[in-house]
């Protein structure tokens, strides 16, 4: 075994893992008193959402929407713009100029809290030894924040040129003329959005016969609607049984979910984006006795502690939606824990976003989930085409639509389709957190004119009074 290297009075924490969860944990963990160290293998901070997931996406989210909108909206605001030309080139350089700001940002933040980076890849020795490529660290708590992978299907083979994941997706140096999706779900749609506004045909396959699973089923039908529109193709129920790469493309093999003749489609790019995993390989958890799941996710209580006294998890690893605002707010919970603190998640409130134009968010439940809890509710919608703001704008698209229940008025739900979704969500995951009705949401003056106008509309929508409908 290598030798131990124990600095003066040794580490109080260990986080393995430098993702949102890994990284917050540990700079909260330093607030408060601890010495820690974060371990990371890449060559920079930030895990797979700052280096090749949230942040690079969005980048190209927002430049394919600039040139959409240059090529597509600007005429109807009067400015008129020939030889509108893509430099693909220019557009990755700038994602990975926003990547590198974001990066380096997390690297000045352990600086300032003390947090030392240990720069290699993390195994668990035992309770309280962490090896280090080769060099072992004493700690008294260790907490396991290695995210989560890309799934796999048989017969697909990425190779991250042709077959690629969100990773190989994010790096094309050329704009496909066929890129089929694999997976209807937030990573698929949202980076065949950026490909489609570039200029691809995008194929979605889906097993399921709806896209985002687990999303409110009338604002699923409404965003597919959208997409189409948009035009965005898409097959159902359809399962991809094999990808074969040729010198003209790929042909996927495809076969209806329920059973029934195969067909064959041609692909320039395939992006495969059924889902994703939990990554532990290589951390050592069954030595050290470490439970995990079914799924491969570590198996925690109520407090991110694992069965092995002073070894913990959060984020991807570990059960519930693998967001990264998720397992920030657990890192923070549990470094306050640490501390003796009473750090605590309320996952009944925690938002989701699919960052397309228009945006999707969701919080709280959905009216399947409330009927099949036999909750008794009442719905409030407000159509954007409605409010001035949005029209203005001429992103008219979608609706807000909150659900209350039906005795209490109490908020138990809210879901969003349109523009800036993602940010009107807040101020509904607020009132959710301090156990809001709808009509409190509905007496807050909201200013006019603006898109949060419509959140107001829809709260009193719940008790049959909006004003602008």
């Amino acid at each position: 075994m290598p030798d131990a290297l124990t600095p003066p009075s040794g580490f109080d924490l260990i986080v393995i893992g430098s993702g949102p969860g890994g990284y917050v944990c540990a700079i909260r963990a330093a607030q408060l008193g601890m010495k820690v160290a974060c371990v990371e293998k890449r060559a920079t901070l930030g895990g797979t959402c700052l280096n090749v997931g949230c942040i690079p996406s969005k980048a190209l989210l927002q430049s394919s929407e600039n040139i959409h909108a240059l090529q597509h909206g600007f005429a109807d605001h009067g400015i008129m713009v020939e030889g509108i030309k893509l430099d693909l080139a220019r557009m990755q350089a700038r994602k990975a100029e926003v990547v590198g700001a974001n990066v380096k940002g997390i690297e000045f933040l352990f600086k300032k809290n003390k947090v030392t980076w240990l720069k290699g890849s993390g195994k668990i020795l035992s309770p309280g030894q962490v090896e280090v490529d080769g060099t072992v660290y004493e700690t008294k708590n260790i907490v396991i924040a290695t995210g989560s992978e890309s799934t796999p299907l048989p017969g697909v083979d990425v190779d991250e040129s042709k077959i690629v994941t969100s990773t190989g997706a994010l790096e094309l140096d050329a704009v496909p003329g066929h890129l089929v999706v694999i997976g209807g779900g937030v990573i698929g749609l949202e980076l065949g959005s950026v490909w489609h506004r570039l200029g691809a045909e995008v194929t979605v396959v889906e097993f399921l016969d709806r896209l985002i699973p687990g999303t409110d089923n009338e604002v699923t039908k409404a965003f597919e609607r959208v997409l189409t529109k948009q035009g965005l193709k898409f097959r159902l129920s359809t399962k991809v049984t094999k990808a074969a790469v040729g010198n003209d493309g790929i042909t996927l093999t495809l076969e209806p979910a329920k059973g029934g003749p195969a067909e064959e489609i041609k692909a320039d790019i395939v992006l495969l984006s059924i889902g994703r995993r939990a990554f532990t390989e290589g951390l050592g958890l069954a030595d050290v006795g470490v439970a995990v799941d079914g799924r491969g996710r570590v198996e925690t209580d109520g407090h991110f502690a694992t069965n092995v006294p002073g070894i913990y998890a959060i984020g991807d690893v570990i059960a519930g939606p693998m967001l990264a605002h998720k397992a920030e707010d657990e890192g923070v919970a549990l470094a306050e824990r640490l501390a003796g603190q009473a750090g605590h998640v309320n996952y009944d409130v925690i938002p989701g976003v699919i960052y397309t134009w228009p945006e999707v968010a969701t919080l709280g439940q959905t009216e399947e989930q409330l009927k099949a809890a036999g909750v008794a509710y009442n719905v409030g919608k407000f159509p954007f085409t409605a409010n001035g703001r949005a029209r203005a704008m001429g992103d008219t698209d979608g609706f807000v639509k909150i659900l209350a229940d039906k005795t209490t008025d109490r908020l138990l739900g809210a879901h969003i389709l349109g523009p800036d979704a993602g940010t009107l969500i807040a101020e509904l995951a607020t009132a959710m957190e301090f156990g809001a009705s709808a009509e409190d949401v509905a007496r807050i003056c909201h200013a006019h004119p603006t898109l949060s106008e419509a959140v107001k509309e829809a709260a009193l929508a719940v008790d049959g009074r909006a004003l602008h409908v």
